[in-house]
């Protein structure tokens, strides 16, 4: 199985990192690979079970299920149900955390999938830098114009 984990530091409060990220169906407001996406069957973005289909800029579609949510926890965990990856089994995990010395979040993002041995170590860095990580950049950016 292979894992990757990406960690930043966002120089805004918590409860605000977590309000422009908490929507499950939100991706395209704030992460720059992500153009559309929608919840299917008409469910309520928040429903654990809930399936996200989304494009990315690069024309690819995933859909992803909601595992676990929290407000309380500013957590989201899902798995990927479908993706031109050769990839299996994922998880993902994106929580963050109060940094209390500056009123900062530090932010994870995890995920555990199967693939082919030959594969998994350029899809974990490619998730790790393309969407993990790039992720956290459009957010320091977002939040770098504010006070």
């Amino acid at each position: 199985m292979a894992k990757v984990t990406i960690s930043s530091v966002i120089d805004a409060p918590v409860e605000k990192v977590w309000a422009r990220i908490r929507d499950f169906n939100g991706l395209p407001g704030w992460h720059p690979r992500m153009v559309e996406s929608h919840i299917e069957d008409g469910k309520d973005a928040g429903t654990i079970g809930c399936v996200r289909n989304f494009q990315l800029a690069s024309g690819a579609r995933i859909r992803e299920k909601l595992l676990d949510f929290s407000d309380d926890n500013f957590l989201v965990s899902y798995s990927i149900l479908e993706t031109p990856q050769p990839l299996t089994n994922h998880k993902a995990t994106l929580q963050l955390r109060r940094v209390t010395d500056g009123d900062r979040t530090y932010a994870e993002w995890t995920a555990s999938f199967d693939a082919a041995p030959e594969e998994a170590d350029k899809l974990a860095e490619g998730m790790g830098a393309n969407v993990f990580q790039g992720g956290f950049n459009a957010l320091k950016s977002h939040f770098a114009g504010q006070s």
